[in-house]
């Protein structure tokens, strides 16, 4: 049987191709190994790039098109056909870490087909005796209220569809992955945010919730969807951070100087081996967003994530290590 084992925690890094400028796919495998990172997430099952990352000992997060959502929950013999092109066609060769259903799609039209495309894609990979995490990645919208913490809630328009896959991940223990974002946050209320509270930094003054205090955002924004979760049900359920970054460039407060500070401010935060304030027995998982710059996405931030330029100059130095 193939079993993925995920148990070191670590950072990782999200691989996105949504530029007309990039470097082939084996010399960004080499780039990722060389900044010492060892886990990786690709949007969609790239074929070239699954090639490259056989034997590469990375480990891999895989995600699918949203728009093959409807089909994965409807069709088993289409599941069954995508686990055996994307998943059994690399094995062992390729390191799966989690498979993910659907990027940031509740709330939202794919939202009622997460779950049952996570049942078809996991009895496809039993049926074929592969163990790999099967999962969905949410954004901060799926939460209708986030502050304080202790306040979380899944909102309205999420609950229908958290509340099916939620009892799926507790009973298979597997996690939830969130995309998790404090400069949003931050360049929504700049007045009303403390900056070193929202960019991680180590002098930041204390926010209190009851019992717990935070001196970092990203904490708390972990722990809110914490909260959320066990009032659904997920009281075992982990949370990994398949996205966060901040943008150096496209906006006032985007910044190269901000967003090498928070980058790395959690990558430092995730190395202590910690948890947050709510699991402080849950070591972080996160995957920084993005390795590069992508010239094809919306203008302005969301061009100016990357760790990297295309040419794979750093923006910014990043210490991983």
């Amino acid at each position: 049987m193939y079993v993925v084992d995920v148990g070191a925690q670590v950072i990782g890094v999200n691989y996105g191709l949504l530029g007309n400028n990039l470097p082939s796919a084996d010399q960004v495998i080499a780039l990722i190994k060389s900044n010492k990172i060892n886990k990786v997430r690709i949007f969609q099952p790239y074929q070239g790039v699954l090639q490259t990352l056989k034997d590469s000992n990375l480990e891999v997060v895989l995600g699918t098109l949203n728009e093959d959502l409807q089909q994965l929950a409807t069709d088993q013999s289409f599941a069954a056909n995508w686990v055996k092109d994307n998943v059994l066609a690399y094995i062992p060769s390729v390191k799966f870490r989690y498979i993910t259903l659907g990027n940031e799609v509740i709330p939202g039209q794919y939202a009622n087909f997460v779950y049952d495309a996570m049942q078809n894609v996991q009895n496809a990979l039993k049926a074929a005796n592969v163990n790999v995490p099967v999962t969905t990645v949410v954004s901060y919208a799926v939460l209708g209220s986030s502050y304080p913490p202790s306040n979380a809630s899944f909102g309205q328009d999420s609950s229908a569809a958290m509340s099916k896959i939620v009892p799926f991940l507790q009973q298979n223990q597997y996690p939830l992955l969130a995309n998790v974002y404090p400069c949003f946050a931050y360049f929504g209320e700049p007045t009303n945010i403390n900056a070193d509270y929202a960019l991680g930094n180590p002098n930041a003054s204390f926010v209190y919730d009851g019992t717990l205090s935070y001196n970092n955002m990203f904490d708390a924004m972990i722990d809110a969807m914490y909260v959320a979760l066990e009032k659904v049900g997920g009281n075992d359920v982990k949370i990994v951070v398949s996205e966060t970054g901040w943008p150096s460039a496209g906006a006032d407060l985007a910044t190269i100087n901000n967003a090498k500070t928070y980058v790395n401010n959690v990558i430092q935060r995730v190395l202590t081996g910690k948890g947050t304030p709510k699991r402080p027995e849950t070591p972080l998982e996160a995957y920084i967003f993005a390795l590069f710059n992508e010239n094809q996405k919306p203008a302005g931030t969301e061009q100016n994530f990357g760790l990297f330029y295309p040419d794979m100059t750093p923006v910014y130095p990043v210490n991983i290590v």
